[in-house]
């Protein structure tokens, strides 16, 4: 806010981008009561046409010199920018999934370039690379070493959960975070259950078969969504009802495994019956502003328990929560992803900072089958350096980011034989390219995706590692040209550039 009032001063605009909308109200309001509402405009997908409009003309017309918003906000058609401030900056937000693909990171620095003007990162769990580049004084590290207010950082147990399961516990709340909750409800302060997982159950299992239920679509498991009482594919939208026979034994014994929010929500509310609970995930905030009632309802409502997906973690601020609880570390560990203990440690070190940012002193518990893992074991300690000093050394030897680039070249068809030809092509193609001008990459040949069908199209994929400069772009700009050549394919090809997220 400091350097942003420095900016206005100069009659300059500023760019502020945050992770999630669901974040923008709060922002938001800081911000409209320390510079008035005339001067803020607000970007982000949630807004109808309309609303985009007036925002976007605000900023054309140079009304607006504060602009917030999520990623695209980076795009805003600002004169005489003055600095761009990215908050949250390791979340994996600020790269588009989908076309048009881009990295709101890159795209800030450039313009932060172009412009010769200050871009600044924050975090309190930086991005690897994000670090590793201030760590070698390519761009300047500052550091707060102590919280706002002084407040005390949260005290962390870690609960294992093979313990609570050879004790005959097998319900989703540990001993310990029963009586943590119950002491909490009993001093009126309030509790965020942290789950990454939407529905009820994340899959359904025959016992005498091991048929699955999956996506007719998707070659992914259904879930059940007990609310709707239907079984649902998060990748496509397609729902079927709920089974109760096996269409491929016929027997009846159909089990639900794992959990998701819903289920957990069902369990709260039968533990604890006098104490009032609130969802909050991809399902409870589908209607527009759906977000804010909740954020608000929590907190001025003094609801007693807020359950809920990654959204509850981002940089939310509840004086009030004493107590944080993480259901289940290991979902974001099993990822079939070279930044798996990355991930984890964000997120189980971003939801402690949940805790006791209020007058009293805050407790974290998360439970855990891992609790020897060592992105676990930092975010206990809450020690960013200790974990980024094992993790490089790691990723040194692996040739993983920062020490190398990854492109992700995706293939997807309906007709596997077109699919496999279109990709062989391709790889030799490649690996003659290869050879012949000694370029300096691995090439891995192509293989099928973590998820290898969704919405009936089949999906392959083939990943380069290498340094990404001219002679690099020039050799994908000339990949797909071949590609270009081949006559009436309908295969898609995708290229992708340190991909967020490689399990998908």
């Amino acid at each position: 806010m400091q350097l942003i009032e420095k900016v206005l001063i100069e009659d300059k605009a500023s760019i502020l981008l945050v992770p999630e909308i669901s974040l923008t109200p709060q922002t938001v309001n800081r911000f409209i009561s320390r510079f008035g509402k005339e001067k803020i405009a607000i970007l982000h997908s949630k807004l109808s046409i309309g609303e985009r409009y007036d925002e976007w003309y605000k900023i054309k017309n140079g009304q607006a010199k504060i602009i917030i918003g999520a990623r695209s906000a980076i795009f805003a058609p600002v004169e005489n920018l003055g600095i761009i401030i990215i908050d949250e900056e390791h979340d994996s937000s600020y790269k588009a999934g989908q076309t048009p693909r881009y990295a709101a990171k890159e795209v800030a620095r450039k313009i932060a370039q172009n412009a010769n003007i200050p871009l600044v990162l924050g975090s309190a769990t930086p991005d690897m690379e994000s670090y590793y580049r201030a760590k070698n004084e390519e761009i300047t590290l500052l550091k707060l070493n102590k919280r706002a207010n002084h407040a005390s950082l949260p005290e962390v147990e870690i609960v294992d959960l093979r313990e609570e399961l050879a004790s005959g516990n097998k319900s989703m709340i540990s001993q310990k975070l029963y009586d943590a909750i119950s002491e909490n409800i009993i001093k009126k302060k309030q509790t965020i259950l942290f789950l990454n997982r939407r529905g009820f159950s994340t899959f359904v299992m025959c016992r005498e078969c091991g048929y699955t239920a999956k996506c007719k679509n998707c070659n992914i498991n259904l879930t059940y969504h007990a609310h709707a009482g239907r079984l649902k594919c998060h990748y496509c939208g397609y729902e079927t009802k709920v089974l109760t026979t096996c269409p491929e034994c016929h027997s009846n014994q159909i089990r639900y495994f794992g959990t998701g929010t819903q289920k957990l929500e069902a369990e709260i509310q039968k533990l604890f019956p006098n104490a009032t609970t609130i969802r909050m995930d991809t399902d409870t905030i589908s209607k527009k502003n759906s977000h804010e009632h909740i954020l608000k309802k929590f907190q001025e409502e003094q609801i007693d328990i807020l359950i809920g997906t990654q959204m509850v973690v981002k940089g939310h601020h509840f004086p009030n929560v004493t107590l944080v609880g993480v259901i289940a570390a290991d979902g974001s560990l099993n990822m079939d992803d070279f930044r798996a203990n990355e991930k984890t440690f964000q997120i189980l070190t971003q939801v402690a900072g949940r805790a006791g940012r209020g007058e009293e002193k805050g407790k974290v518990i998360i439970q855990t089958y891992n609790p020897d893992n060592f992105a676990i074991e930092c975010s206990k300690k809450q020690n960013y350096e200790m974990f980024y000093e094992t993790e490089i050394m790691l990723r040194k030897q692996l040739k993983y980011p920062p020490f190398c680039d990854i492109i992700l070249i995706g293939m997807t068809s309906e007709n596997q034989k077109e699919l496999t030809e279109v990709a062989t092509k391709l790889y030799y193609y490649l690996k003659n390219r290869l050879k012949k001008e000694n370029i300096g990459m691995i090439l891995y040949p192509p293989v099928s995706a973590p998820v290898d069908k969704i919405k009936n199209k089949i999906r392959w994929r083939m990943i380069i590692k290498c340094k990404i400069n001219e002679q690099m772009l020039d050799l994908m700009e000339d990949m797909l040209q071949e590609y270009f050549q081949m006559k009436k394919v309908k295969t898609r090809i995708s290229i992708d550039i340190n991909p967020n997220d490689m399990a998908h």
